[in-house]
């Protein structure tokens, strides 16, 4: 009877929500049976989760330097990276990433369909080639897309071997249609963002060797270096980049220097180009300035370059007696309280609770940059609207620069586990919204990526699962379809990471373990299956249950009051089932019929062998009973949470 009831029920659920097969009833055996994850532990990536004693990592150091040509919109550059081979391996060429190859007609990223940041009306010629040497000497190349091919007149040596390549190169700066990367007209002066402007190297790891997936427009895995970068543009440009500027008596004014030396030392904001400064800025008539920057430990670079700029910052104070400057560049129409000369004061507070929270924050600078590429992040910089005002500009400003830490800092591969980054930058959203000013902006629960979602966020992620067509948290990032890309990669995992913050560890136990897997794996490359065992075992919990239903499956929850007794002879009892695959820990609160109430916690391990469990209740007579009472749980049908007694 019990197993009829079940399924009869399942088949309601399934036919109110989207007229789906019936689900089968609650298999214990399906939820806690072994999990064998993606993939197994070794000397390199450690039971723990941990980098092992035979981990490795290979390195690209840059030096570039670059002119942009304002007439043209192009830019060109020579790089020459110094590539460290740390692998076991020699290594007979080299994989470089091309991403401007994407704004080719005939790229695989225009080609997909479902693409995104891609405008196939619009495109460029990519990158031109124009030299690339080994050792002075011409090399072979073979260019794929958005790859390229260097092969070395000999080979690399493992364990430490370097080889110096040198590439001179130039590409057309795509207009808005750039998405990530873009130039655009600004009644100030013309605005430019420049991100993926140089070849760059692809991973070689312990997985797959080289991981040369295309770029279709969902971002990056790079490996890290240090960077000495050079910037070529009119003398009436402003540059903001990653990392110190290296010369700045050759290109600011006087004043200009004398204002950044007291923002770094100041809390407030100080402006270090005013808009009547913009206004009253010459044209630069032919002449040129050259912007330099240095930034350590660091997968990439970008920078942005306009004469349109107002320039602002004010000291971020990090663990240990460090600092760092937080910055914001944007043209005078920006300027206001209510728009972006709040802008910096809401990237040191972002900077300096998530450095208090979790990991101190590595560089000199971090900047926000009004122009339009709008969303993105690099290390050390990020873009976002001239339009931005206010919660928008908050939002949008703590989490791009929150990218700092994911996967700035902890380097995991966005193309393929774009949940890695997005997703846990999400989660570490929601505690810098409830911070900031006691929560004025708060709270961040990604509603805004589902205008249309009714009830909790528990209640949102309930009816995400249940859509047939919705991918699952571990697919592979280009795969995810834009309808689901915000909805499954940030706000079902960033939720999944509360629940296990809130609801599953505590924060007494998550937050120790979280540290500790960025302590870890900073400016390294981990993997969801590192992510899983350090939060394991850090965390002191098989968590083997939750990963499965919640991560790697799209598994319903649903828990249900099916029977409130009051007993002369035997007492009070409720008796509570669990109808969806997946398992969470829940509350259960009886109340009395005078009154009072109770909280009675569920563990997961309750629903190990059984779906049904009946709890006695003394302290008098019950009332009603519900399960999940607060709508912290993603329960699929809350019609049958609740039971008055009989």
């Amino acid at each position: 009877m019990r197993s009829i009831l079940l399924l009869a029920a399942a088949s309601v659920l399934a036919a109110s929500a989207h007229a789906q097969t019936p689900a089968a009833p609650y298999d214990p055996l399906k939820t806690f049976g072994p999990l064998t994850l993606p993939l197994p532990a070794n000397t390199i990536r450690t039971g723990s989760g941990a980098p092992g004693p035979a981990y490795w990592q290979n390195r690209a150091d840059f030096n570039i330097a670059a002119k942009i040509d304002t007439a043209a919109h192009v830019l060109s550059g020579e790089e020459t990276v110094t590539y460290t081979n740390n692998s076991p391996e020699s290594l007979s060429f080299l994989w470089f990433q091309m991403d401007q190859n994407l704004y080719r007609r005939d790229s695989r990223g225009y080609a997909m369909s479902g693409g995104r940041r891609v405008d196939p009306k619009q495109s460029t010629e990519g990158y031109i080639i124009d030299a690339v040497t080994v050792g002075g000497q011409a090399a072979n190349t073979v260019v794929s897309d958005t790859r390229m091919r260097v092969d070395l007149p000999a080979a690399v040596k493992g364990a430490g071997g370097q080889v110096k390549v040198t590439i001179r190169y130039h590409f057309t700066i795509p207009g808005l249609f750039g998405g990530r990367m873009a130039w655009n007209t600004n009644k100030s002066g013309d605005i430019y963002d420049l991100a993926q402007w140089y070849p760059r190297l692809q991973v070689f790891d312990d997985l797959r060797g080289w991981d040369t997936l295309p770029y279709l427009a969902n971002e990056f895995y790079l490996e890290y270096g240090d960077f000495d970068y050079a910037v070529t543009v009119p003398a009436d440009m402003i540059v903001a980049g990653s990392g110190a500027l290296t010369n700045p008596g050759e290109v600011l004014s006087a004043e200009q220097r004398a204002r950044f030396d007291r923002a770094k030392a100041s809390d407030k904001t100080v402006l270090i180009r005013t808009p009547e400064e913009v206004a009253a800025t010459p044209p630069a008539n032919g002449a040129t300035k050259t912007w330099r920057f240095h930034m350590t430990s660091t997968r990439d670079v970008a920078f942005t370059a306009s004469r349109a700029f107002v320039w602002d910052a004010a000291k971020i104070n990090l663990p240990g007696g460090k600092t760092s400057v937080a910055q914001s560049v944007y043209p005078p129409e920006s300027v206001g309280q209510e728009g972006w000369s709040r802008s910096t004061e809401y990237m040191k507070d972002a900077v300096e609770r998530f450095s208090k929270r979790w990991y101190p924050y590595p560089w000199p600078n971090a900047i926000n940059v009004a122009g339009p590429a709008t969303g993105m992040e690099y290390p050390g910089i990020v873009f976002d609207g001239i339009d931005d005002k206010s919660k928008t500009l908050f939002f949008i400003s703590a989490h791009e620069i929150g990218h700092s830490w994911f996967p700035m800092i902890v380097g995991s591969d966005e193309r393929r586990d774009a949940w890695m980054d997005e997703g846990i930058n999400t989660f570490i959203d929601v505690y810098e919204s409830d911070d900031f000013e006691n929560g004025v902006y708060g709270p961040k629960r990604d509603g805004e990526y589902a205008p249309d979602a009714k009830g909790t966020p528990a209640d949102q992620i309930a009816e995400l699962i249940k859509d047939p067509e919705a991918p699952v948290i571990m697919s592979r990032g280009d795969t995810i379809r834009e309808k689901y890309r915000h909805p499954v990669t940030y706000f079902k995992a960033a939720f999944g990471l509360t629940l296990l913050r809130e609801d599953i560890l505590g924060p007494e136990r998550f937050d120790p373990a979280f540290r500790k897997y960025i302590a870890d794996w900073a400016f390294k490359h981990p993997k969801p299956s590192d992510f899983f065992r350090e939060m394991e075992s850090a965390g002191g919990e098989d968590l083997s249950w939750f990963w499965r239903g919640y991560f790697l499956n799209n598994w319903s929850h649903d828990m249900a009051v099916t029977e409130v007794v009051n007993d002369p002879a035997k007492g009070a009892s409720v008796t509570v089932e669990n109808r969806g695959q997946l398992v969470l820990p829940a509350m259960l609160r009886v109340t009395f019929k005078d009154g009072k109430t109770r909280d009675i916690r569920i563990p997961v391990e309750t629903w190990m062998q059984t779906g049904r469990h009946t709890y006695p209740i003394d302290g008098g007579a019950v009332a009603e009973a519900t399960v999940d009472p607060d709508h912290r749980l993603p329960d699929a049908d809350r019609s049958n949470n609740t039971m008055k007694a009989k």
